[in-house]
């Protein structure tokens, strides 16, 4: 795909990153070089090189270097400390990472000293960062891509298909060990290009990529789908909204990806700034609140808003489509792309009518081949029928749109009847008193657990002002069934979020705990 739309299109800017700029011409290049690099270190068909480091172009060259070398990238979260970097590098068997060393002042190398790796044959630090006895510097990598004839590397890159392992994506458990979903070429490049098509992702986008590579939407939905598409792809390292809207602004940014906090700090933002580039947002999320997507048409111009659900093992699943109106939008994930069927299906697997929560099972070409070393918790995931099971709770509607109720584990009981936070969060956000909302159970004496709420007040109200807990909690019990009402409503002015821009559940459960005492 690369080698196609680099022939085809050599001057089209593919990477903008700050003064950096990468054609697809320079991309495919230095891809190349990077190969062959990692072909003197020998690596082979089917290894596994690990990435580690932020959203940059150097982390766009590694992806497509390892393909070019047929290998397989894990990827490695900026937020990993040493103990879960090297649980992955040992999982998967990396034979060589790349790592960004320094990155905000935080030596990965250190953090790895004293783990045992007994697979990981060679370091080399990206970028321009100093080389350590044992290290390679990447000018140090890329002279040994001398000693490969530039015919062997095409020889390398041209053998490999779409039945090949292209990524090994860490996902953590229930259990918290870590593990290692297997993507394969073919998958991600149907299920992207389908994502692309509803997006309208088109070349002349310009596409800030804030997601970590890391993750399945930054390395899919941003460095993958803009090379497919001929898109520019902007790497964010690190989100900072005011600096955001400087790109939006100087960069005419026309796409732009994430989760409902970070829609909501770019119309906190908004005031005096010119975002009419902007033409279509993509806002993945169980619930987006109905009076964002207005605000976002009204006041930022968008073309469309697209709500979607995928997963790591499952890749694209459901999207919304051009026409839908907001009420769905904001209310499902929208009907399944080409190629993949849903199943809404009770406990013991029988499929639900329209209306009724059940698990999500999923089925088709983007469901994972399994988890990597690891037969017997892929065997818990996918059934012998090849459907996925999700972990998800959902509700299909006569028309095929998929509703996420929630996380089966993040269901919580009230006195016998199941209590979905991500519904009782759609409920509240329609109390006027409530700007954003985040809903954990919380243990219980009386009633085996019940809901609390952490709030953030309307845009205008102020820091930790305009949250008044008994009047929210009377709009609740007007409004919702008695055991959906949350029995605690907490102020704060701004909701945690994790790497990928969604609310730190985790978080807030160990505040509760903390403030229970």
């Amino acid at each position: 795909m690369l080698r196609d739309q680099a022939a085809g299109h050599p001057g089209v800017v593919a990477v903008v990153a700050g003064d950096a700029r990468l054609t697809l011409a320079d991309l495919r290049e230095r891809a190349a070089e990077t190969a062959r690099a990692l072909i003197a270190l020998g690596v082979e068909r089917g290894d596994r090189v690990s990435v580690w480091g932020p959203n940059d172009p150097d982390w766009v060259v590694a992806a497509y270097g390892v393909w070019d070398a047929g290998g397989v990238i894990a990827p490695l979260s900026t937020r990993f400390k040493g103990l879960e970097a090297a649980a992955l590098l040992r999982k998967v068997g990396a034979k060589v990472l790349l790592v960004a060393e320094g990155f905000m002042g935080t030596s990965y190398l250190d953090m790895l000293k004293d783990a045992d790796l007994p697979d990981l044959e060679h370091v080399v630090v990206l970028g321009t960062a100093p080389g350590r006895p044992g290290v390679l510097t990447w000018a140090e990598f890329l002279a040994r891509g001398a000693e490969v004839a530039p015919e062997a590397g095409e020889e390398r890159a041209l053998a490999v298909g779409g039945g090949d392992l292209a990524s090994i994506m860490a996902t953590s458990g229930t259990t918290g060990a870590p593990k290692g979903v297997e993507l394969f070429h073919s998958q991600l490049l149907r299920g992207y290009w389908d994502w692309s098509e509803v997006v309208t992702l088109t070349e002349g986008d310009r596409y800030p990529i804030i997601a970590p590579f890391s993750h399945g939407f930054g390395i899919n939905a941003g460095l993958l789908a803009c090379v497919l598409r001929r898109a520019t792809m902007m790497p964010v390292a690190l989100f900072k909204p005011d600096e955001l809207m400087d790109l939006i602004e100087r960069d005419r940014v026309s796409v732009l990806a994430g989760a409902p906090p970070m829609f909501f700090k770019i119309l906190d933002e908004l005031d005096g700034r010119d975002v009419s580039s902007l033409r279509v947002g993509i806002c993945g999320a169980a619930a987006v609140p109905p009076e964002l997507i207005r605000r976002l048409v009204d006041r930022v111009g968008l073309q469309r808003m697209i709500n979607a659900y995928g997963l790591m093992e499952g890749t694209v699943v459901t999207m919304t489509r051009a026409g839908d109106p907001v009420e769905v939008i904001a209310a499902t994930t929208g009907r399944t792309v080409p190629g993949v069927t849903v199943r809404v299906v009770d406990d013991a697997g029988r499929d639900l009518p329209p209306g009724e929560p059940g698990e999500i099972l999923i089925g088709g070409y983007g469901v994972m081949r399994g988890y990597w070393d690891d037969p017997e918790r892929t065997a818990e995931a996918v059934d012998a029928g090849g459907w996925l099971h999700s972990g998800d709770i959902g509700i299909l509607d006569d028309a095929g749109n998929l509703a996420i109720v929630d996380r089966k584990k993040e269901m919580f009981i009230v006195s016998g009847f199941n209590a979905y936070p991500a519904e009782i969060e759609g409920l509240l956000l329609r109390c006027p008193r409530v700007g954003q909302v985040a809903v954990i159970g919380v243990p219980d004496e009386a009633l085996g657990e019940v809901g609390w709420a952490y709030v953030v007040p309307p845009a205008g109200a102020g820091p930790g002002a305009g949250v008044d807990a008994d009047a929210i909690i009377a709009w609740a019990r007007a409004n919702m069934s008695n055991y959906k009402v949350p029995r605690r409503v907490i102020a704060v002015d701004a909701l945690p979020v994790n790497a990928n821009g969604k609310i730190d559940k985790p978080a807030l459960h160990a505040r509760a705990a903390a403030e229970r005492g």
